[in-house]
């Protein structure tokens, strides 16, 4: 995957390990080391191929991930201050301070919207598998801390503040994909946009948002694995695929999938979001996650029809090459659209 790099397994696995063992911390000590560690192993698979809009977004993802990790560092000492202990607790009313530094910190390493400035521009100059790990892996330790942090703490002034992120990110997400040419950035903004999604559902159900997460990664190997294998840096390359008719159905039906598409795998995980708080009081929320997802779903229609409505007498032609990408490829596609079906069935049946 890597065969540029010497001992890029070796940091495939400190950051795997780093990310794992800030999962696992007891203490913000311990959560800050892990993802230090993360960022040592995932620095030089952002450089593999040394090119220089590589060495460009690697230096201003160093730049984000170190300012992240100063506000998660100032705010468990602040916190380490007022109780000599490196658990959180609101016995005082100065953690209130801390623990929305933490917050600030942690949103910055994921790209949570105000924080996402960083992710188009650093995502627009990396190879396609760097872009996958920052997309999917990278996001894993900062979503499940600040679950941890909303468990513990989930009262009504950290409600506010994270309803706003997710509503910003949503609709940042759907806005900032219209005028995008580029392929890597435009998956950058639909990242911004379901991160939104997936932190939102954290205040309601973990396994809501552990389905949410598990469906993003699936589409977005997928999407990442075709767009790889044509590679297309722009967003008229596509058209060149559906000229040539290599892996055009493929490509688009994944990228729709990814905007939310019902019945497809990507609808289910919003389905299952919006399900979940019909009984809550934030309908003003979701009404600007599903209009950030309309917006996103918005262009990725508008290129599937640049590209279909002129083959329509064309046929779809599956891979028959021994490459495992491909196999990879036809097995997520059965999954996007058998999925989707399947779990609608399932709760149409429950229904009755």
């Amino acid at each position: 995957m890597f065969s540029g790099l010497p001992f890029s397994y070796m940091f495939v696995f400190t950051m795997v390990s780093g990310t794992l063992f800030s999962i696992s911390s007891s203490h913000w000590l311990g959560i800050w080391a892990g993802l230090e560690i993360n960022l040592i192993g995932f620095l030089p698979l952002l450089v593999y191929q040394k090119k220089m809009t590589e060495s460009e977004s690697a230096v201003k993802y160093f730049v984000v991930q170190a300012l992240g990790s100063s506000f998660l560092m100032f705010g468990s000492l602040l916190s380490y201050s007022l109780s000599f202990s490196w658990d959180i607790n609101l016995s005082n009313e100065f953690y209130i301070m801390s623990i929305l530094i933490i917050m600030c910190g942690l949103c910055i390493k994921m790209g949570l919207f105000p924080f996402h400035f960083w992710l188009p521009s650093v995502m627009a100059g990396l190879p396609w598998i760097s872009c996958l790990l920052l997309a999917t892996w990278q996001k894993f330790a900062p979503i499940f801390l600040v679950g941890s942090l909303m468990e513990v703490n989930f009262i009504y002034w950290i409600c506010l503040p994270i309803c706003f992120m997710c509503a910003g990110s949503s609709l940042i997400g759907g806005i900032g994909g219209l005028n995008q040419t580029q392929i890597r950035s435009l998956l950058a903004y639909s990242s911004i946009g379901h991160l939104g999604w997936i932190v939102f559902s954290l205040m309601y159900s973990d396994w809501v948002m552990k389905t949410y997460l598990l469906i993003y990664i699936i589409i977005s190997i997928g999407v990442f694995t075709s767009l790889w294998k044509s590679n297309l840096p722009e967003m008229k390359s596509l058209i060149k695929i559906s000229n040539k008719n290599e892996g055009e159905m493929s490509v688009m039906l994944m990228l729709l999938s990814l905007g939310g598409l019902p019945p497809l795998l990507g609808f289910i995980s919003k389905w299952l979001v919006i399900s979940f708080v019909m009984n809550a009081n934030l309908w003003g929320v979701m009404v600007f996650l599903i209009l950030g997802s309309l917006i996103s779903l918005f262009y990725y229609l508008s290129l599937f029809f640049s590209m279909t409505l002129n083959k329509m007498k064309k046929s779809l032609v599956i891979y028959n090459s021994q490459n495992p990408l491909d196999k990879i490829e036809i097995l997520i596609i059965l999954i996007n659209l058998v999925g989707g079906v399947i779990l609608i069935s399932s709760g149409i049946m429950e229904g009755f």
